[in-house]
Formats: structure tokens, C-alpha cells, sequence
């Protein structure tokens, strides 16, 4: 996929205030604010069921603000970086938590991490030779959508009930799919920023 080079946009006449101030851009600073209270959940008191309860309503919300944006047409570059910035903190939140806890083992974390380190490196590449950051991929946003649903599962299945033992392989096979899935979209995304750093390069040169 290729992509356009950057340019100064805006959202019209509406100010920074302006766009904190719409109906979906605050649905996601509340789901920013619950971060720190969920990773307190699962490593202060360890009130699982609270921290289940509270990821629960932040992907309900998350849902809700990209529904209301279209419906009330208030989407706006803010809130394009801030709903995907929530979901990578809670998963961040989450991955940190377990790995103190030994829910997960750290090679899961550790090439969760990695992946987005490269990524991250490679937008700075981007930005240098002047190029936007890249869209969002559909395997990105799937990846994003099975380790949000991962997580609650785990949690669940931390548990010695019956309801938590059917949950266990259902929680493993969402994060192993998840983080396959998470990797080949980060490939995808080293190989989209390769090929435009490439482009520019030889065109500089000619």
C-alpha cells in the first residue's frame, strides 16, 4: 500500500479545545483515564473482576466513539490518534500486569514489545523522509480487536471455576492468534515503509 506524503491538514475551523470537547473524542479520554485504574486493578488489590468489568466498558466505548463520530460527523485527526493510542496502552497495561503476574510467559510480551519498537522506529524513518504515517491495515485493526479480546479472557480463566476452565483454550487461542496476527501487520508495515524510503531514495538520486 502506498502512501501520500505528508501535509499540514486540519479539521476545519475547529481548535484543539474544540475537538477535546466533542462526544467522542471525550469517550476516549474517559477510556485513557481508566488505563492507570485497570493496570491498579490487576496489580494493586488484584480485583480481577473490576479490572474485567472496566475493560468490558472500554471496548464498548471504543465501539461507541467511532459510531457516534460517523453518526454525529465529528471525526477528527485528534480522535484518530487518540482511540488508537487508548487501545495500545490497555493492551501495554495489560501485558505488563501479566508478565508480574505469570499469566503470560515474557517471550509473548517480548515479541509484542519488539514489534512495536520496529514499528515505531520505522514512523520516525517515515517521518524524516517526509511521508505520512501509513493507514491503519485491516490485519492491524483484527489483530488490535482479537488481543482486546484476549485479554478478558485471560482473566477470566485465571480463575478455578468450571466457567473459567471452558474459557482457558479459548483465551490461549486468541492471544496466540492475536500476536500472529499482530506481527504479520507489523511486517506489512515495515515492508510498506521500506518500499517508500526505497522510492524516495532513488528518486532523490535521479
Amino acid at each position: 500500500m502506498t502512501k501520500a506524503r505528508s501535509a499540514e491538514t486540519s479539521d476545519g475551523d475547529l481548535s484543539l479545545a474544540r475537538q477535546l470537547m466533542t462526544v467522542p473524542n471525550l469517550l476516549s479520554i474517559l477510556r485513557l483515564a481508566g488505563v492507570p485504574v485497570f493496570l491498579w486493578l490487576l496489580l494493586g488489590p488484584q480485583e480481577d473482576g473490576w479490572a474485567f468489568a472496566l475493560l468490558v466498558f472500554s471496548g464498548v466505548t471504543d465501539w461507541l466513539d467511532g459510531k457516534l463520530a460517523r453518526l454525529l460527523n465529528q471525526t477528527t485527526k485528534l480522535g484518530q490518534t487518540l482511540d488508537p493510542a487508548a487501545d495500545r496502552l490497555y493492551l501495554a497495561a495489560a501485558l505488563l500486569a501479566f508478565l508480574l503476574r505469570d499469566i503470560v510467559p515474557w517471550w509473548i510480551v517480548a515479541v509484542l514489545v519488539g514489534r512495536e519498537l520496529v514499528v515505531g522506529a520505522g514512523l520516525l524513518v517515515l517521518r524524516r523522509y517526509g511521508f505520512a504515517p501509513p493507514e491503519v491495515l485491516y490485519v492491524g485493526k483484527a489483530a488490535t480487536f482479537t488481543l482486546m479480546y484476549a485479554l478478558p479472557l485471560m482473566l477470566v480463566a485465571e480463575g478455578m471455576s468450571t466457567f473459567a476452565e471452558i474459557a482457558r483454550p479459548f483465551a490461549y487461542a486468541f492471544t496466540v492468534w492475536g500476536a500472529v496476527l499482530y506481527l504479520w501487520s507489523g511486517a506489512l508495515y515495515v515492508w510498506q515503509i521500506v518500499r517508500a524510503v526505497t522510492r524516495s531514495s532513488t528518486e532523490r538520486a535521479a
